[in-house]
């Protein structure tokens, strides 16, 4: 997506030279949006790729992630789901069982599986845990 494009290279090249410099990798990124990848270890280009994918991927429906609880509220906990992108998991979404209190299932910096259930016309993603494996 070349709307993305800034998110990778970052404030004053601030994060594309991040993944150069934590990769190996060389990175080329025309100007119409197309990035290019290169070295001669078949590692580093994998995780630049990964890194890259990460900060230009779009939120899909239906999708389950791997996420980090950033805040606790009364009514639900949000959780980073990709880098710059949170959802919020409403209280009744949180177990199969009835929750109490956010904070007697949820810490702020736990790992959690979410499925991403819905984005309104405001941008806002809802998600839950129940029937997701938390393995």
């Amino acid at each position: 997506n070349p709307e993305k494009i800034g998110a990778v290279i970052g404030k004053g090249g601030e994060v594309i030279n991040k993944i150069t410099a934590e990769t190996g990798a060389m990175i080329d990124i025309r100007d119409d949006g197309l990035i290019t990848v290169a070295s001669s270890d078949t590692e580093s280009i994998e995780k630049a790729l990964e890194w890259i994918r990460a900060l230009t991927e779009e939120p899909e429906v239906g999708k389950i992630y791997r996420g980090t609880v950033v805040t606790i509220k009364e009514f639900g906990a949000f959780v980073n789901i990709m880098p710059g992108t949170d959802g919020m998991v409403h209280i009744s979404q949180i177990s199969e069982s009835r929750v109490e209190q956010v904070e007697d299932v949820l810490k702020e910096g736990q790992k959690v599986n979410v499925l991403l259930t819905g984005i309104d016309e405001r941008g806002r993603l809802s998600l839950t845990m129940k029937g997701v494996d938390q393995n």
